[in-house]
């Protein structure tokens, strides 16, 4: 979801200011044609908004109508965005405070001005704001299961982090007995069956052998490894207080781990199938380092108006990639851009940095910031900039990028990224 210029702007018949809330919504409406502005408050209710909907529509002849409101995403966007004859006009939450505060140096603010302030934003600063449109819907399906997926693999790191930390409690030995992937079926299988020191002590080394066959770890000195610390190991606690209350949260954890584990690898298949059946897929497809997590993300980030970012700049300002200038007198301060996307620039810059393994220009890159003194996360930033640019123009031209090509350009520019071995 993303803004789009407003070259082609239709003829409104009216404009509306809303403020939304969580019970309800403040509303000021104004005919195009004149007359008082109309104060109102909606209830928050799917049946209230979808009537109040049909009786603009009849009121405006399903002529065109602008509204602004202070958000980009959530249920009013879901339902307005499908009414065609709504030119929906998101609204920064900043940008409505500092108008306020230009016209009401009080600092005076209720719900029903602030509706006003929208109204005015739409009607009379309409030309410096972009309109929402919405990308096609297997691409925004696409995008969204990205997301939950991203989430549940964040919520599974944030459970692996607390079991790690519940083991080191009381059963610290656990960590090297399952190794550093919490989540994988041999940890999950190992705690489950043995998830104190005491159970795993009295179990014969024939059992635990056979287990670790069961999971595909067959080296003969890894298990004697395995055994041996075993044998060797010595209860950190045996306070019932402590290893009886951590057996029972590691319990809890294994099974929401595997709860989740079921949703991630569901997520994967759903995702990896609409990116297999997407037509910019081959575009997205091969580029290094992107692979089945990053490529069908890039996919979503970009979407398939090739309207709608009339440059890469404008792209890598959208995105939050591009940095922000800030200069006062001789001061000159510059930093990441706020409130961009975070999903999609968090996409970029995880994309950025898998190219260094796959990409030689881009490894160079990495190695020439380095010796520069410049910061991991700052090189990854910057490489992403650069990422952008090249992938824009593939975008647009709907031409897949050739890594040949790309080096050939940077050896005719005697980059000084041109990797040594070319």
């Amino acid at each position: 979801m993303n803004a789009k210029s407003n070259i082609y702007e239709p003829e409104f018949a009216g404009f509306i200011g809303l403020d939304w809330g969580d019970a309800s919504h403040a509303v000021a409406l104004a005919d195009a044609d004149g007359g008082p502005v109309e104060e109102s408050t909606l209830v928050h209710s799917a049946e209230e908004l979808r009537a109040w909907l049909q009786r603009l529509e009849s009121r405006f002849g399903g002529r065109s109508v602008a509204l602004a409101l202070e958000t980009s995403k959530g249920p009013l966007i879901h339902l307005f965005s499908h009414v065609p004859w709504l030119v929906i006009y998101p609204i920064h939450p900043a940008t409505s405070a500092r108008y306020r505060k230009a016209f009401s140096p009080s600092g005076a603010k209720d719900d029903q001005p602030d509706a006003r302030v929208l109204l005015d934003l739409v009607i009379n600063q309409r030309h410096k704001l972009r309109p929402l449109t919405l990308d096609d819907g297997p691409t925004r399906l696409l995008g969204r299961l990205c997301e939950l997926r991203r989430k549940t693999v964040d919520r599974r790191t944030q459970l692996t982090n607390t079991m790690r930390a519940v083991l080191k409690d009381y059963f610290p030995q656990a960590l090297q007995l399952v190794g550093e992937v919490l989540y994988s079926p041999l940890a999950l299988d190992f705690l489950e069956r043995w998830p104190d020191l005491l159970s795993l002590k009295v179990a014969r080394p024939a059992t635990i052998t056979r287990f670790y066959y069961s999971h595909n770890v067959r080296r003969p000195e890894a298990i004697r490894e395995r055994l041996e610390l075993i044998d060797r190991a010595v209860a950190l606690t045996t306070d019932d207080a402590i290893v009886k209350v951590g057996i029972r949260q590691l319990e809890r954890l294994i099974q929401e781990l595997r709860i989740l584990q079921k949703h991630i690898l569901e997520d994967e298949k759903q995702i990896a199938a609409l990116f297999k059946d997407h037509p910019d897929a081959p575009m997205f497809r091969d580029l290094p380092g992107a692979g089945a997590t990053l490529a069908p993300r890039l996919l979503a980030g970009f979407g398939t108006d090739r309207t709608r970012y009339q440059s890469a700049t404008e792209f890598l300002r959208y995105s939050g990639v591009a940095p922000v200038k800030e200069k006062s007198g001789p001061r000159v301060w510059i930093h990441w851009r706020w409130n961009a996307p975070r999903f999609l620039r968090q996409s970029l810059i995880e994309w950025a940095g898998q190219t260094i393994l796959y990409c030689p220009w881009a490894k160079a890159y990495y190695q020439h910031q380095k010796a520069k003194g410049k910061r991991h996360w700052m090189i990854l930033r910057a490489l992403a900039f650069k990422w952008v640019r090249i992938l824009w123009k593939c975008w647009t031209t709907r031409q897949p990028y050739e890594e040949a090509r790309y080096l050939q350009s940077l050896i005719r520019h005697k980059s000084p990224f041109v990797p040594h071995d070319i």
